[in-house]
């Protein structure tokens, strides 16, 4: 029998980080130490709407970076002024768990965002106030997995990192021991 491999920085997070957060916060239950929940990748392709060419496309790209099928998204609500009516497919959105998850962020920490051109850091700005973090990023072709060929539109997206956590130093201390490159 072969033995399943488990992600690199799930190991990582109950070997080291958890042991890590509990001195540093003094926690009495390891139930109390912040945890990744969640990982939601969004794609908004405004285009859409005039050229379904270019979601195909984001579903692919989509699909490659994060291994799993994403699910498209549509308007709400009719908008004339940006030419979308209601039903109007307009994006589409991946949620990550579990194992798939934690290979997302190894790659996203470790080949992706080093591939950011005039990289400076992340911005500690992203955090919402409960403990969720959300990065925006101006290019999909960061990624390896994303054909530079195949790609006719270079599309931005938004990772939200959902961390049950009440605030945001703790959630802020957990990112930073997975690796997350922020601005000092």
């Amino acid at each position: 029998m072969t033995e399943i491999k488990r992600p690199r920085l799930k190991e990582k997070y109950e070997k080291e980080i958890i042991s890590q957060l509990i001195t540093e916060y003094k926690y009495k239950n390891v139930m109390q130490v912040p945890k990744l929940q969640k990982i939601t990748i969004n794609m908004g392709i405004g285009s859409a709407t005039s050229n379904p060419k270019d979601l195909e496309t984001a579903v692919r790209d989509l699909t490659r970076i994060s291994g799993q099928k994403p699910v498209i998204t549509k308007a709400k609500k009719s908008i004339a002024s940006f030419k979308v009516r209601e039903g109007n497919a307009i994006g589409c959105k991946i949620t990550l768990r579990g194992a798939r998850m934690y290979e997302f962020l190894d790659r996203l920490l470790n080949i992706a965002i080093p591939r950011t051109k005039d990289f400076r850091g992340i911005s500690k700005k992203g955090f919402d106030g409960s403990g969720n973090y959300t990065l925006g990023l101006r290019e999909q072709t960061i990624f390896p997995e994303v054909d530079l060929e195949d790609s006719q539109v270079i599309k931005g997206m938004n990772i939200t990192f959902t961390i049950n956590s009440k605030n945001d130093a703790d959630s802020y201390s957990l990112l930073e021991k997975f690796g997350f490159p922020f601005k000092k």
